[in-house]
């Protein structure tokens, strides 16, 4: 993202949006928190590009290659054109997030009792398929070695010690903070809560993708789940038959942060990238700046 003076009323991690309508900027009061204001969409996209895709960069060397990738270098793609879906509500007042951050929760192993950690990852808004898979091969390779824990996992261990009623004080004294930005930055730059979009893969699990709820507790204003691919047979106009597989997934948003219209376009915008996956090879010609 191009990087703009700070303003006052701006906050560490975004800017503060100013030409809004009178409406929206009622509706933050209205619906003051995301359980009120939560909005739930579920599609279902064709992937047999994708999956042609994806064979191809695993022939290119990018072993492990796969939907996980492909979705979050949609995203981002997404973004840079469609800086709506990267808004964010706090304290009713609505901000452009100055970055692009993604959040995803792993396994150390696929055992019902294995370790569980959320990656927090930055990408650039010229990022492309080739860079998300970089970075997120990179963060879940060093996150899956043995005995390691990463600085989410550290900040989450001391707090597990507190007491109850202690924990419950410091977890409010914190949202306050947050509500006015003092925060303190490098619990930002550690917090799982304050992202763009926070991912969730129900396919390795093999099961149909849920609608997660979003977190009362730091700002993000999106959870995307898909599922496992699926395959349907559907009879085509000259009366033969073809099987086209499928991936379903579902949105979880904050209503509050762009109107039903941008949502749609974000979402025909994604479709597109389904249909031509080649479109991630290449950085955007431009990035689209949200209005002030």
């Amino acid at each position: 993202m191009t990087y703009r003076q700070k303003r006052y009323g701006d906050r560490w991690d975004g800017r503060h949006i100013r030409s809004l309508s009178p409406m929206t900027r009622v509706m933050s009061y209205i619906m003051p928190d995301r359980r009120g204001s939560t909005n739930y969409i579920h599609d279902s996209v064709e992937v047999s590009a994708v999956e042609r895709y994806i064979r191809k960069k695993r022939m290119q060397g990018m072993k492990g290659f796969g939907i996980m990738h492909f979705f979050t270098a949609t995203y981002v793609r997404v973004v840079s054109q469609k800086p709506g879906l990267n808004r964010y509500i706090t304290n009713r007042e609505l901000y452009a997030r100055d970055n692009i951050t993604v959040a995803i929760t792993i396994k150390k192993e696929l055992k019902l009792d294995a370790q569980e950690t959320v990656l927090k990852l930055e990408y650039a808004p010229y990022a492309t398929a080739n860079d998300v898979y970089e970075t997120l091969n990179r963060e879940i390779t060093a996150n899956r070695e043995e005995g390691d824990n990463n600085s989410i996992d550290d900040v989450a261990r001391v707090l597990n010690y507190i007491p109850r009623p202690v924990l419950r004080a410091i977890i409010a004294f914190l949202r306050f903070l947050d509500n006015y930005n003092r925060m303190p930055r490098f619990l930002l730059k550690l917090s799982p809560f304050h992202v763009s979009c926070f991912f969730t893969s129900m396919g390795s699990l093999g099961i149909p993708p849920v609608f997660h709820h979003l977190y009362e507790f730091g700002n993000c204003p999106l959870f995307i789940s898909y599922g496992p691919k699926r395959t349907e047979y559907q009879t085509m106009p000259d009366g033969s038959v073809q099987r086209r597989t499928y991936i379903d997934f579902t949105f979880t948003t904050d209503e509050r942060i762009c109107d039903g219209h941008y949502m749609s376009s974000a979402l025909k915008s994604m479709h597109e990238i389904f249909r031509h996956p080649e479109m991630l090879d290449e950085p955007p010609e431009s990035v689209v700046e949200d209005v002030d």
